[in-house]
């Protein structure tokens, strides 16, 4: 968590499927402690290995389309047949608290988030080629020949987005994308308004504020 003072920074990151960013993530969480990341709602069926609470809060279209209702997401959209929505209220508290948010969402629902919170970071991550995502795609196993298809047509529709985010990053090397990752997020932390809410008693100190001179 940020030191008393500071708020903390919400960060969206989106990736066509297959380009590695729910991997990319996971790595960041590991790697830096002062991350969190929201656990998105979705209609979809669990898949073998997932959690609930973990990966995703599962829950029926019924209940998603009741919360929609109610306001509770800060964004949602309708991908592939189903529903993905964040939730307000826990992201706006975390931040509140100066913890770090993760958002992993489309492009659709980061532009939603940034109306809602222009201050917010948007990266942007893509598979080195065309060809490297179908690899990755078919490689997973998960899917079926036509899924991969509509996939890699998705994902020509979110690329062209790529210039509404603040940050490009390139998944070619994991690690190489890894540490553009990480780096983003620690520059964050050292803009001047950010580092003066958190180090205020020190720059007072070291500026002779509290000594009592002129």
């Amino acid at each position: 968590m940020n030191q008393a003072g500071g708020t903390g920074t919400l960060f969206v990151i989106s990736a066509p499927s297959g380009a590695g960013k729910t991997s990319l993530v996971a790595e960041m969480l590991r790697a830096d402690q002062k991350l969190g990341v929201s656990i998105s709602h979705t209609t979809r069926p669990m898949r073998e290995g997932e959690n609930n609470g973990v990966n995703y809060h599962f829950v029926s279209r019924e209940e998603f389309e009741a919360m929609i209702n109610r306001g509770d997401f800060l964004e949602h959209a309708n991908v592939f047949d189903n529903y993905y929505g964040t939730s307000q209220v826990w992201v706006r508290e975390m931040l509140a608290s100066g913890r770090d948010v993760i958002l992993e969402i489309d492009w659709q629902g980061a532009a939603q988030v940034r109306r809602l919170i222009p201050e917010c970071v948007s990266v942007f991550i893509v598979p080195p080629s065309s060809e490297v995502l179908r690899d990755r795609l078919v490689g997973r196993g998960t899917d079926a020949p036509e899924v991969v298809e509509r996939r890699l047509s998705e994902a020509r529709e979110e690329c062209r987005h790529a210039g509404e985010f603040d940050y490009l990053v390139v998944n070619d090397h994991f690690r190489e994308a890894l540490a553009d990752l990480l780096a983003i997020a620690r520059s964050q932390r050292l803009q001047m308004v950010d580092q003066q809410a958190r180090h205020s008693a020190l720059l007072s100190g070291l500026s002779g504020a509290g000594d009592g001179l002129a």
